[in-house]
Order: C-alpha cells, then sequence, then structure tokens
C-alpha cells in the first residue's frame, strides 16, 4: 500500500518507521518543519515526499497532527487524491475531526473517510523519539464516518497487520468520553501529584509506584492543553468524579477512620480486579 503522513512528529515518525520496517509499504511524508524533513529521510522513515505528484498515488493518507490542525492541513490535498483513497487521523480527540470529515466527505464523496487514533506515545515528543515498537499490540480505535463495511474491513486489516493489537469501532462522542478518563485524566493527576512540595526530595523513597504514576507529568504543554481545552466537557466531568472520590479518602483519615479508610481501599482494589478478570476472559 502507498502511504502518506502529514506530520512527522512522534506518532507520525514512528508509525512511518513501522511501515518502511515491513518493507511492503511505500511511505511518502510531509512536515512544515524542513529540519524534521531532513531527519525523516536520513532515518529512512520515509520513501520520499509527500507533495502534488506523489499525493496523486497514495492509497491511504494520515493526518498525524494535533485535532485543530486537521482541516487546514489536509484540505490542500482533498483535490489530489485519487477515488478510493482513505483519509484518516491520528488526532487525540475525534469530535471536531468527524464534524471536518463530515464537511469535506460531501464534497468528495469519492474518498473514504475514518477517524483514527492509535492508543499509543511515549513521555517524549519529536521524530527523534521516534521507534518502530510504539504500536506494536496497541489498540487502534477506529471513529467510522460511513458504515460501509468492506472499506472498515479493509482499515481494520491493515493496522492489524502492522502491528496492531486489536481495532476498535466506536462513535466521536463515546471516544471523547473514554479517552477524557483513560488518558486526559491519567496525565492531569501526573502532573499535579508532582507538584507536591515532597516531590523535590524524593530520592532514594521512592519505587515503581511513584515511577508509575509520575512518568507522564513529563509531557507535551502545549499539546495536551489543546486536548484537553477541546474536550474539556468531557474531563471535566471526569475530574469532578475523581475529586469527590479523593475527599472521601481524607475524609476517613482526617477522622482516623481505619474501617471506613479499609472499606474505600477494598472497593478500589475489588475494581480493579473485576475490570482484570474481564479482560483476561476476553
Amino acid at each position: 500500500m502507498k502511504v502518506g503522513i502529514i506530520g512527522l512528529g512522534l506518532m507520525g515518525a514512528s508509525f512511518a518507521r513501522t511501515l518502511q520496517k515491513t518493507g511492503e509499504h511505500t511511505v511518502y511524508g510531509y512536515d512544515v518543519n524542513p529540519s524534521v524533513m531532513r531527519k525523516a529521510d536520513l532515518i529512512g522513515a520515509i520513501t520520499g515526499e509527500l507533495n502534488e505528484n506523489t499525493a496523486k498515488e497514495v492509497d491511504m493518507l494520515i493526518i498525524a497532527l494535533y485535532p485543530r490542525q486537521f482541516k487546514n492541513a489536509l484540505k490542500p490535498y482533498l483535490p489530489l487524491l485519487k477515488v478510493g483513497a482513505i483519509v484518516t487521523d491520528f488526532c487525540g480527540n475525534k469530535r471536531g475531526v468527524i464534524a471536518d470529515m463530515r464537511t469535506f466527505a460531501a464534497e468528495y464523496p469519492h474518498l473514504f473517510f475514518v477517524g483514527g487514533h492509535p492508543m499509543a506515545g511515549r513521555e517524549f515528543s519529536g521524530i527523534e523519539h521516534a521507534v518502530t515498537t510504539l504500536f506494536d499490540k496497541a489498540s487502534m480505535i477506529l471513529v467510522p464516518y460511513s458504515q460501509d463495511i468492506a472499506k472498515l474491513e479493509k482499515v481494520k486489516k491493515f493496522f492489524l497487520s502492522v502491528g496492531f493489537g486489536e481495532v476498535v469501532l466506536c462513535s466521536a462522542e463515546y471516544h471523547d468520553g473514554m479517552i477524557a478518563y483513560t488518558s486526559q485524566l491519567c496525565h492531569v493527576v501526573s502532573n499535579a501529584f508532582i507538584k507536591n512540595e515532597t516531590a523535590l526530595s524524593h530520592s532514594g523513597y521512592s519505587a515503581g509506584s511513584y515511577k508509575d504514576l509520575t512518568r507522564v507529568a513529563r509531557m507535551n504543554s502545549k499539546m495536551w492543553a489543546e486536548l484537553m481545552t477541546d474536550n474539556r466537557d468531557k474531563l471535566s466531568a471526569e475530574l469532578g468524579e475523581l475529586i469527590e472520590n479523593l475527599q472521601k479518602y481524607q475524609v476517613a483519615l482526617k477522622n482516623g477512620d481505619e474501617q471506613a479508610l479499609y472499606e474505600l481501599l477494598e472497593e478500589g482494589n475489588e475494581r480493579k480486579l473485576t475490570i482484570d478478570a474481564r479482560k483476561k476472559e476476553k
């Protein structure tokens, strides 16, 4: 397959390198930063540049940028794409992207639009941190604009063939609600946790739990601020529920109520065991 990728940061460049590793795909890439293009060429991430000529050849075009950049980045390429070409993205929020796809699909009915979001990442950003293993066994979320089952199956098989462990289909509304909890809230918690004064002198007193909880406190702040702001209704609701739960622990501790604290901890423990058991059953 011939694949075009717009945006060669961590996600776009990692996927380009993943495709190149298979030896079965041609990868055309484009980034507004000339130094990133040179780097992509040097590390063999792309076969060539995505331009007016090569865009006509691609079977799939992927926009690997922030959601707010999706519309303007894609627009110039749409008239160039061949009949049946697949247009997807790696954006972290989906409602705005799917709305843009709906507008474009009315003008370009010969193209197949489907939202995408790989559940993979690192606490680092940029092409210099791109790796070929980023998507190994990861979940790929697809948010269909069209219900063309045959084309959706083609896209699903493609992502599974390059290393993803599963492909999940959902609506944009459901996606943004789930991502608010599984990704964006985790980054808020980690970022807030590291601000405790004790963090400055934790060395020698921390182990796995500290490292796990603080890993994503290091982040691309501009990107996450944009993602969280655009998904603020979903994220604010999840954050509010978390704050309510945390306050219960604080009350139990202030009151020295060991039984209440035990019940809270055991409730969380049982929830975790139940979730893990369901995952094993799949």
